[in-house]
């Protein structure tokens, strides 16, 4: 290959036994003094600097290039087979899937061994001459492969004492085509990444290394080549860790209490099989048992059509939505919204939903909807009976209920904004955070979105509604479903893969996250069958007792 050095014949030293052991050497030309004492400037005045033997940039942050790294390609091939002989694991969660070997510090593979040895002894030393921090001996290393569709999405591997990232690659000829690229983030005002403003190209035998801070975010875009295996070594090198600003936190996402709006709408818009109250008996049941459902075919078939229209139609006012370490998707601007996308969002407003919600779940996401402490105080009263007769399952109520009701659930709701005074404090603040509330909003999801877990994520009881569109024949292989895990752990508790209209109720407590898989190329298959769509929607609703 052209640019390479040639075989070093021989590199080694006769051990015992007779036998050679592996050396490696990097690059002689970086560590000749005049060159060093650049690149250290220019580490230490944040300003770029370009060599044959190496290339330092400063935007968006602190990263350097190494072309021609290590010295002997003889050693290079005989590293890549140990490499590739290596056990290698499925790495696989909201923030990344590809494969990873085992912790590379105690490798006995001789070329492995020889590749520790000149990473974190003698390029460590010149690493901590020119950056002026006092690396540690730490050895943090691994090999990763990453096949077709694999990724890394945005993060700034920022965790305690790492202070420089390298990664090594050994790839076969590459181009921007293949993806598997290097991308580096530019940030805002809060220190949080904004767009992709550098890529850098596998190239076998290249180092990089950057500076971990609190702006290094970056992320190795989605493989597409079938055939070709991005192999690379990578780790940190640590020292004194650095003060760190505090985390930014996104402003809360507003609430608001149902739609004033009767049982009409439900009958318009809902398939009739869900609102017969012996059915809603049975829906509860079962969703108090495992706390998720599906409900199948749920909006009537010919409302369902005319929301998909419109959704195909393209009338829709999109923005993106980031950052790109949260999430990465499409959210509709509600207040430009067609006719009856408007009618659909305000169906999952309604006052009426919120009941119906009730009677699937068993919450309390209504003030005819009995809580548990309603149930002990109907026990003890003498009109427990009658009470229980219209109420026997718990949360089921009759749509003359809710219509009578209106003029009741009207005045709570205006109550609820502030509107009465003669309440003590604690109780009025007490009686706000119990009427139920909720945020929704209309996705647009297409290949390159996700959502990731992060730390600011709250956790809290919720009741989270999806309604599909536009999903048919829709792979679990593309991602795009929606993940639910236990905090701290990986393995995941349950899955809502996109189901045309399909509504997908799933409750989860302050212990569960959740996170929408990265949509990979491969859902690009889906145009096979509808060549004028690139994805699907989604009607994703919060609601809060």
């Amino acid at each position: 290959m052209s640019g390479k050095r040639s075989a070093e014949p021989g590199p080694g030293r006769v051990g015992k036994k007779g036998k050679k052991a592996v050396m490696a050497e990097f690059s002689d030309a970086v560590t000749e003094e005049a060159l060093k004492k650049q690149v250290a400037e220019t580490w230490s005045r944040r300003t770029p600097f370009s060599h044959e033997a190496i290339v330092v940039d400063v935007n968006p942050f602190l990263h350097c290039v190494i072309p021609n790294f290590i010295q002997s390609q003889d050693f290079l091939e005989g590293l890549q087979k140990e490499l590739l002989n290596l056990d290698f694991h499925e790495k696989y969660n909201d923030l990344y899937k590809f494969q990873q070997s085992d912790d590379l510090k105690k490798r006995r593979e001789p070329h492995i061994a020889a590749l520790r040895k000149v990473l974190f002894e003698d390029f460590r030393a010149w690493l901590s001459d020119i950056s002026n921090i006092d690396l540690e001996s730490t050895i943090d290393m691994s090999c990763a492969k990453y096949e077709y569709t694999d990724a890394l999405l945005c993060h700034d591997d920022e965790l305690e004492g790492r202070r420089i990232a390298f990664i090594l690659y050994l790839v076969p000829p590459w181009d921007m085509s293949l993806g598997g690229t290097l991308d580096l983030y530019s940030v805002d005002e809060h220190f949080q990444p904004k767009q992709i403003v550098k890529s850098l190209i596998p190239s076998w035998n290249t180092l990089v290394f950057f500076e971990v801070s609190p702006v290094s975010f970056h992320q190795v875009s989605e493989v597409l080549s079938e055939e070709k295996l991005r192999l690379s070594i990578s780790g940190w090198f640590h020292g004194p860790s650095l003060a760190r600003p505090p985390s930014y936190c996104e402003p809360l996402i507003p609430r608001s209490p149902h739609i004033p709006q009767d049982h009409e709408i439900l009958y318009e818009w809902i398939n009739p099989t869900y609102l017969d109250m012996d059915y809603q008996i049975q829906i509860q049941e079962e969703f108090e048992e495992r706390s998720e459902i599906l409900l199948k075919e749920f909006l009537k078939p010919e409302k369902f059509a005319n929301v998909c229209a419109a959704l195909e139609k393209g009338d829709v006012e999109w923005s993106s939505r980031g950052p790109p370490n949260k999430r990465c998707y499409e959210k509709a601007e509600e207040s430009k919204l067609p006719g009856v996308l408007k009618d659909c969002m305000d169906l999952l407003h309604s006052e009426a939903l919120f009941l119906l919600l009730s009677n699937f779940t068993g919450l309390k996401l209504h003030f005819l909807a009995p809580s548990e402490e309603d149930e002990i105080e109907d026990g003890k009263e003498g009109e427990a009976a009658s009470a229980a007769e219209s109420t026997e399952e718990g949360t089921s109520h009759s749509s003359s209920e809710l219509e009578n009701n209106q003029a009741t659930s009207s005045t709570t709701s205006q109550q609820s904004d502030g509107e009465t005074d003669s309440e003590p404090e604690g109780n009025e603040a007490k009686k706000e955070s119990s009427i139920p509330t909720c945020h929704g909003e209309l996705r647009r999801w297409k290949t390159g979105h996700y959502t990731l877990i992060h730390d600011n994520s709250k956790p809290e009881f919720a009741l989270d509604l999806l309604l599909y569109c536009g999903c048919e024949g829709w792979e679990p292989g593309y991602g795009g479903f929606t993940s639910y895990i236990a905090k701290g752990e990986d393995e995941e508790l349950l899955t809502v893969n996109p189901e045309n209209n399909s509504l997908a109720l799933v409750y989860r407590d302050r212990e569960t996250l959740k996170f929408v898989k990265y949509i990979n190329h491969r859902s690009l298959e889906q145009k096979k069958t509808f060549p004028h769509r690139t994805g699907f929607w989604d009607f994703s609703f919060v609601y809060y007792e």
